[in-house]
């Protein structure tokens, strides 16, 4: 792998916080990924959504398909910026994993439960889960996973929380930078999940082509497709124009960053982290353009009446599993109940409450629904 001298290197990064012997036939963030893919909170992305619950439908993304799509845009650029590869692709598949059932809805209600007892972040959870809730290992909890995975996965922080967790939290405080594979694995993020919701909110039929032709980045590209195929089917328009639109967002952010390094004389990954401002990002024209995507797709997508209905009962659903397993945490499963024993006993109320949001953010979708049925269906009885 040639690598940039600004890229990270496993062999100069700060490593691990339980020191392991070195893998034999694979890099350190080879490692990493291994250990995410084969961890049971990545399995659970397969049950977890953004904006359509898990049972409507087989056709849309899953947190798991999402996870796949960035890390394949984050390799690709990667490869043309000289960047770690294997590391954007670890960061990629792990930024997920503390994300509640039912997308955003859930951890804003689970956000809102958690207000008195420090808040709820999935970025954060993400981090928690990989550092103490994955539990197969027998020489320490969660993953063990290099510094650089830990840094990319916690993508926003709050202050109060950054002061928390050492030294992955300290670029909160300094208002420095992560590395570019960070930085990179989270403009990938924001790449595919835009597109990916075009596509599912047209298979949904919650959004029109003619609807989507006023956001400017998407007609520029349809009428690019309806220019050279004439009337083709709308599946194919709509596959068209997307792999269109990421390609021109792929190919900006490449460029415009790669003028950017040059510019900033960066020598090494410490450069990188000491600036105040990241490095990869798109062209002023194109961040104007993915920025009226995103408005447009908040108001006509993620506002829609029939997903704010949906979206509704997923917080209802999130809000009163959460008060009724803090009432009597018995109700939880018995490593749950235990863990809310422990945390109780370590920082009372707050710890209690940390273990059911835990409990609460691993569901999928589908398990938050039956076990809300489960506790309040009086048909229930098991």
């Amino acid at each position: 792998m040639n690598l940039a001298p600004y890229a990270a290197d496993d062999r100069r990064s700060r490593g691990r916080r339980h020191p392991e012997p070195a893998p034999g036939h694979r890099s350190e963030y080879q490692r990493d990924r291994d250990r995410i893919i084969h961890s049971a909170a990545f399995r659970r992305l397969e049950y977890k959504t953004q904006v359509f619950i898990n049972h409507e439908g087989d056709l849309f993304r899953t947190r798991l398909t999402h996870s796949i799509e960035v890390a394949q845009i984050a390799r690709t650029m990667a490869r043309t910026l000289g960047l770690n590869e294997d590391l954007c692709e670890a960061v990629s598949l792990a930024h997920d994993l503390g994300h509640t059932p039912f997308g955003h809805a859930g951890q804003d209600a689970l956000n809102a439960c958690m207000k008195p007892y420090g808040g709820f972040e999935h970025n954060a959870q993400s981090l928690r889960v990989v550092d103490e809730l994955e539990d197969k290992y027998a020489e320490f909890r969660g993953l063990n996973l290099m510094f650089d995975t830990r840094e990319g996965i916690l993508k926003h922080c709050s202050v109060a929380r950054a002061r928390t967790l050492g030294d992955v939290g300290e670029r909160f405080l300094k208002r420095t930078q992560p590395s570019l594979e960070a930085q990179l694995a989270n403009r990938a993020d924001e790449i595919a999940y835009n597109n990916h919701d075009i596509d599912d909110g047209l298979r949904a039929r919650l959004l029109t082509l003619e609807q989507l032709r006023e956001v400017p980045l998407f007609r520029r590209h349809h009428d690019e497709v309806l220019k050279r195929y004439g009337s083709i089917h709308p599946k194919q328009q709509r596959h068209e124009t997307t792999r269109r639109i990421i390609n021109t967002l792929v190919v900006d952010l490449t460029e415009t960053s790669r003028r950017a390094l040059a510019e900033s004389g960066v020598r090494d990954i410490e450069d990188v982290r000491a600036l105040h401002k990241p490095l990869i990002a798109f062209s002023a024209e194109t961040e104007a353009e993915n920025e009226a995507l995103k408005r447009f797709l908040r108001e006509h997508l993620y506002n829609h009446p029939q997903v704010h209905r949906i979206m509704t009962k997923a917080r209802r659903v999130v809000t009163e599993l959460f008060h009724a397993f803090f009432e009597d945490p018995r109700l939880m499963p018995p490593d749950f109940f235990d863990a809310a024993q422990r945390l109780a006993a370590e920082a009372g109320e707050a710890g209690r409450a940390r273990a059911v949001a835990d409990y609460i953010a691993g569901m999928t979708d589908r398990y938050a629904l039956d076990e809300y049925e489960r506790l309040f269906d009086p048909r229930r009885l098991r």
